[in-house]
């Protein structure tokens, strides 16, 4: 009979870590990064590993290579995530390493979650090689991660998974577990709407199995277990993408109750408040533009409040720059009308502009704005082959640059 108090027995990790390729060999997908002669490959294969950054959607890849990295280096690995680690959990790792005699891979996990002065904090331990720092995130590093810190690392972009990819890895877990079994619609629905997400499609693989751990997984069975794993998962901040295009569909279609239930669910589920504050500033020019050109500034001073007052607060900012945002007047003329310059110069090239556009002695014959009445020039100031071109298109929701436009372009008319 066990005790009260004797320690409960220790749970079984996860099948998604149960299966972590312990080889380069046993790494499905991610061809472009581990091909032959690939720079990571060979840091993994010669024991000599360097800095780098891992960056792409979840469930890719990112924890395995840098324990694969360890490996091949035979060095210590230490392993934190940013979302819960700080100064002193940094320092630890940093003092063990400076006293261990092999080589330590520290292994950073979200590095997008630390902020400017926690990500210069590494920056001694790596530039004295005590540590191999390998950062991981789902956000573009250029935005999320210090210049001095990037320019000691190497940028790798993992890319989601291939449906093959994800059914590979759903047969060998199926083999992994001995008599379990599954239909192969069950299969394909799940190696289908992960994602590319090998841990949410073995999770969910794992959830089904547990239902009814006699019977072959059905259809039904994996639908049921991916919307129920669907909804653990949102809490953890993993499906922000998911969120994030249901809150930016929200507030372009104006509806600000849906729009503060979608930012709602990212904060239950601990998204990065920045990472939001972005998505407003993108929206505000993309699909507010010239219908409201204040909603960007609403939306740059909602980003920089969200840095400055920090969470909780910073919720209330974001609350107030959503509804703002879902009840302004839209427009993507701007939006619609740099596409069709940039499809316009792919396809036809670049076009030399008029001479009297040119700077000093070449500018012959410029008409200076300032000198007409208006301020508007009678010239046409595209190319020659581009005279009377339309990029631009202002919409009714743009009274006062479509009036304005209008004008100028029966000045250039009359000249």
């Amino acid at each position: 009979m066990d005790h009260l108090f004797d320690p409960a027995p220790a749970r079984p990790a996860p099948l998604a870590a149960r299966l972590r390729p312990a080889t380069l060999q046993d790494v499905v997908g991610q061809e472009h990064l581990l091909g032959e002669r690939s720079a990571l490959r060979a840091a993994i294969e010669s024991g000599r590993p360097h800095s780098m950054i891992l960056h792409g959607p979840p469930g890719t890849g990112k924890t395995t290579l840098a324990r694969l990295v360890a490996t091949g280096a035979e060095a210590a690995f230490e392993e934190l995530s940013a979302v819960d680690a700080g100064r002193a959990e940094v320092r630890a790792v940093i003092e063990r390493a400076r006293h261990r005699p092999g080589a330590t891979v520290f292994f950073l996990d979200e590095i997008h979650r630390f902020n400017k002065a926690q990500q210069d904090a590494l920056l001694p331990a790596v530039e004295a090689g005590l540590v191999t720092l390998i950062g991981a995130t789902t956000e573009n590093p250029s935005f999320e991660v210090n210049a001095a810190l990037l320019s000691r690392c190497a940028l790798y972009e993992l890319r989601a998974l291939e449906p093959a990819h994800v059914r590979v890895l759903l047969e060998r877990a199926l083999a992994e577990l001995g008599g379990a079994r599954a239909e192969a619609d069950a299969l394909d629905f799940l190696s289908l709407r992960t994602g590319g997400d090998a841990r949410a499609a073995l999770g969910a693989l794992e959830l089904a199995l547990a239902t009814d751990p006699e019977r072959p997984v059905t259809l039904a069975l994996a639908e049921d277990a991916l919307q129920r794993r669907a909804v653990r998962y949102d809490k953890k901040g993993d499906a922000h993408y998911d969120l994030i295009s249901a809150w930016i569909k929200a507030t372009r279609g104006s509806d600000p109750d849906a729009s503060l239930y979608y930012l709602a669910v990212m904060l239950e589920a601990g998204e990065d408040p920045r990472f939001i504050a972005r998505r407003m500033v993108i929206l505000a020019s993309e699909d507010i533009g010239n219908a409201a050109p204040q909603a960007l500034q609403v939306a740059v001073a909602a980003s920089h409040a969200v840095q400055l007052v920090g969470m909780p607060e910073g919720a209330h900012t974001l609350a107030q720059c959503a509804t703002y945002l879902a009840c302004a007047p839209k427009s993507n003329a701007s939006y619609a009308a740099l596409n069709s310059a940039r499809a316009h110069v792919r396809e036809h090239g670049v076009q030399a502009p008029p001479e009297a556009l040119l700077p000093g002695a070449r500018g012959v014959g410029y008409d200076y704005p300032h000198d007409r009445p208006g301020s508007v020039s009678g010239q046409d100031l595209l190319p020659a082959a581009l005279a009377g071109t339309r990029f631009y298109a202002p919409e009714g929701k743009e009274p006062q640059q479509a009036e304005r436009l209008a004008s100028i372009r029966r000045a250039r008319r009359r000249e």
